[in-house]
C-alpha cells in the first residue's frame, strides 16, 4: 500500500474522504494502522472551526487503538505489531520546566491528538513514542478506545479527591463520561450518587453502580446531597455550567467539585458556598499515557466497559453527528479496518 484513507475536516464540519500518501515514521515516532477510534465531544475543536486556522485540513479523533506497523528512528522501546493506545495528548517532551518536575500533562511543547495534529478518523495514524498507551490483550480494542479519554479522565478525577472509602462520591450527567465515572466510583469503594434530569435514567444509574438517584428537575440538588451527609466529591460531567452551578452547596466540608465537562457558559458560585465549608472548585484534565494503562489495567480487573455504537469510517461525520446530537448511548466509535 502506498496510500491510507482519511476522513480530513477544514472549516465547520466540511469533512471530506481522502487519500493519504504512506510515509515512513520521523524520528521517535511510529505509524500506527488503525482499528477503532472513539468518537469525543472534544472533536468539535477541530470539526466546528474553533482551531487557530480551521482552513487547514486536520484528521480529528484521539480515542485511538491500532497496531505498530512501522517505528522511527530512536525508537528502542515500542516493536512493530504491538497494540497500542493514543489519546488526547500526543505525547510530552521532556525538556520543558512542567516536564521536568514530572507534570508532564502540562508539557508546554505537547501536541493534541486530532486538534493540532491529525488522528485517529483514519486507517493511519503517526504518533510520538511518548504518548503510547499499551493496550492489555483483555480488553478488547473498540471497547479501549473510549477508556483512552473518557475512561481515562473520569478514572483519575476520582484518584484526585482524596476521599476516604465509603464517602458518597457524586457524578452529575450520565452520558458519554457520566456513565464511566459511576463504574469507575463504585468499583473505588465509594457510595455513589447519580445526578441527571428525569426519572427515567434511574435503573441505568443504578445498573451502573450508583447507590442513590437524585433528579435534578424535582427539587434543590444540593438540599438533595446535604440531606445524604454531603458529598466528599462531586464529578462534573454534563457539559453546562448553569446544571453545574447549584452543586458546590452540596459538598461536604473540604468537598470538591471537579470540572471534566467542557461548558460554552460559565460557572457561578457563591463566595459563601465556598468559604463556609472551604469547599474547592477545580478543573481536570486527562491524564498520562502510563495513568492511561493503569486504567486498562483496572477497568479489566473490574469489567468496567463502555457502552458504545459502531461505525464505518465511510460514515465518521453520522457518527460524529450522532455524538453531539446527545442521541449516542453513551460512545460511538469509528471501526477502521475497512
Amino acid at each position: 500500500m502506498t496510500t491510507y484513507r482519511a476522513v480530513q475536516v477544514t472549516g465547520t464540519r466540511d469533512f471530506r474522504l481522502v487519500d493519504r500518501e504512506l510515509v515512513e515514521p520521523a524520528p521517535n515516532q511510529v505509524r500506527v494502522r488503525v482499528e477503532y477510534c472513539g468518537v469525543c465531544h472534544t472533536d468539535v475543536l477541530a470539526a466546528e472551526g474553533l482551531r487557530a486556522d480551521p482552513e487547514q485540513p486536520i484528521v480529528p479523533g484521539h480515542e485511538i487503538v491500532g497496531v505498530i506497523d512501522a517505528v522511527g528512528a530512536g525508537v528502542g522501546a515500542w516493536r512493530v505489531g504491538e497494540r497500542v493506545g493514543i489519546g488526547f495528548l500526543a505525547g510530552h517532551c521532556g525538556e520543558c520546566d512542567p516536564c521536568r518536575r514530572g507534570d508532564f500533562v502540562n508539557c508546554r511543547h505537547q501536541e493534541q491528538t486530532g486538534t493540532t495534529v491529525d488522528g485517529g478518523y483514519a486507517e493511519v495514524v503517526y504518533a510520538r513514542t511518548s504518548g503510547l498507551v499499551r493496550v492489555p490483550d483483555e480488553v478488547p480494542p473498540a471497547e479501549a478506545a473510549p477508556l483512552l479519554c473518557a475512561g481515562l479522565t473520569t478514572f483519575t478525577g476520582l484518584q484526585r479527591i482524596g476521599a476516604r472509602p465509603g464517602a458518597l462520591v457524586a457524578v452529575q450527567g450520565i452520558g458519554g463520561l457520566g456513565h464511566l465515572a459511576l463504574q469507575y466510583a463504585r468499583s473505588l469503594g465509594y457510595r455513589v450518587v447519580a445526578i441527571a434530569r428525569g426519572r427515567e435514567k434511574e435503573a441505568l444509574a443504578r445498573e451502573l453502580g450508583a447507590h442513590h438517584y437524585i433528579d435534578s428537575t424535582e427539587g434543590n440538588v444540593a438540599d438533595a446531597l446535604q440531606a445524604l451527609g454531603g458529598a466528599a466529591a462531586i464529578l462534573a460531567t454534563a457539559a453546562s455550567g448553569a446544571a453545574m452551578n447549584p452543586l458546590v452547596a452540596g459538598l461536604a466540608p473540604r468537598g470538591r467539585l471537579v470540572v471534566l465537562g467542557a461548558a460554552p457558559d460559565p460557572i457561578e458560585v457563591g463566595t459563601a458556598d465556598l468559604l463556609f465549608g472551604t469547599r474547592t472548585i477545580q478543573g481536570h484534565l486527562t491524564g498520562t499515557p502510563i495513568e492511561n494503562e493503569d486504567n486498562l489495567s483496572f477497568s479489566a480487573a473490574h469489567g468496567i466497559t463502555p457502552r458504545i455504537e459502531l461505525f464505518p469510517l465511510s460514515e465518521a461525520p453520522k457518527a460524529y453527528a450522532r455524538m453531539l446530537s446527545g442521541g449516542a448511548r453513551f460512545r460511538t466509535v469509528l471501526d477502521a479496518r475497512g
